[in-house]
């Protein structure tokens, strides 16, 4: 009898599962300590909205209801928030299900896709999944290289990838080089901007890529619920592109794709405005915090506009984890990012960043570093 692998599609056996780490519940359990900080999943340390648990819990009575398949209240409120029309905007389980949408609509076996690496995991999944080939480019003192990346375009390409802010690194792409790039781009192709972090970008010179969709250029933009709006365990996320766009992932979409609480939780998400602005308010103050910690250790860092930083230790990022997490903290490796001496630490609260740089600064000194004064 033929196993399950013999069956497998090709492509498919090129997909390397996503990896997520270990859970705080694992760490405490396999270490025998009582509490983990985990800063290893770019999560906001504050949490949903008192607006959001309380609509949460108000739905919660009707969970045995399938949830709106078009999700019109949200895709309403939503395309009132980004100044477009409704039909414009897709909503997905995270903005992952609508990349996810976007190569079931636009790429054939054999097209390709074109990002940057160190990528988005989703990316190259894409890729794999449709059976694509991955042309992907080397970043450029971590940031895009849009130049390469609008070379690399050709007749087989259907989708781009512009990670902006850019995870893992935190840098951003500005409005100039953007409408530099997308001059060059043919109307052959989607340009896919996956703005995860879009809320924390406080940069003046960061792109208005919504301006593309109204003129109705050949892109996407993503956003998501799961950063500053926190709601990562609801997976709910969104896209905006032209009509034609969005009526082809519309055809390629789930039925009831998005639970009834993910749009009962993002509607009450959008509508408290103060929340956000703390969140954003908090993620600032603690960026300043690490910044001044790490320089203070003679480190070196990526100036972020994201809810994460980028640092090299100076050290293998493997066994700076081990260290971290030995005193009850967790990060992300660089290694998985072709980046070895590096780790990405999420930006938390103050109490959370204290405790990772007092851990931070005890794994350097017990390697024999010497980490500035405090």
């Amino acid at each position: 009898m033929a196993n399950a692998e013999e069956l497998m599609r090709a492509t498919v056996r090129r997909i390397v599962p996503y990896s997520p780490g270990k859970s705080s519940a694992e760490v405490m359990a396999d270490l025998g300590i009582e509490k983990v900080t985990k800063l290893a999943s770019n999560e906001n340390p504050i949490g949903p909205s008192p607006r959001v648990i309380e609509a949460m819990c108000e739905a919660a009575s009707e969970a045995h209801i399938y949830p709106d398949p078009q999700c019109v209240e949200l895709t309403d409120a939503l395309a009132d928030m980004l100044g477009v029309d409704p039909a414009t905007v897709v909503v997905g389980r995270g903005s992952d299900e609508v990349i996810h949408m976007l190569g079931l609509a636009f790429v054939d076996p054999g097209d390709s896709i074109v990002f940057s690496v160190p990528p988005f995991a989703v990316y190259p999944y894409t890729a794999r999944l449709m059976d694509a080939e991955e042309v992907t480019i080397p970043h450029r003192g971590f940031r895009h290289d849009l130049e390469a990346m609008a070379d690399a375009i050709d007749e087989t390409t259907g989708l781009v990838f512009i990670s902006n802010p850019y995870n893992p690194t935190g840098t951003i792409m500005t409005a100039e080089e953007i409408d530099a790039f997308m001059s060059r781009v043919p109307d052959t192709c989607i340009v896919v901007f996956d703005e995860a972090y879009f809320e924390y970008a406080d940069a003046p010179d960061y792109p208005d890529t919504l301006a593309y969709v109204r003129e109705g250029r050949r892109c996407a933009v993503l956003r998501t619920f799961s950063k500053v709006y926190a709601l990562a365990g609801l997976r709910v996320g969104y896209g905006a592109a032209p009509v034609d766009i969005t009526n082809a992932l519309k055809q390629v979409r789930e039925p009831f794709n998005v639970a009834s609480m993910a749009q009962v939780a993002a509607l009450a998400a959008l509508h408290d405005r103060e929340h956000v602005e703390r969140c954003v308010a908090v993620n600032r103050e603690g960026r300043e915090f690490l910044y001044a910690q790490i320089g203070q250790m003679g480190l070196d860092y990526v100036p972020t506009q994201a809810n994460f930083v980028f640092v090299d230790v100076g050290m293998d990022s493997v066994e700076c984890f081990d260290a971290l997490m030995r005193r009850g903290v967790t990060v992300r490796t660089g290694d998985i990012f072709g980046l070895p001496t590096f780790i990405r630490v999420t930006i938390g609260t103050r109490e959370q960043n204290e405790t990772f740089v007092t851990a931070l600064r005890e794994t350097l000194a017990a390697r024999g570093s010497r980490p500035g004064p405090r």
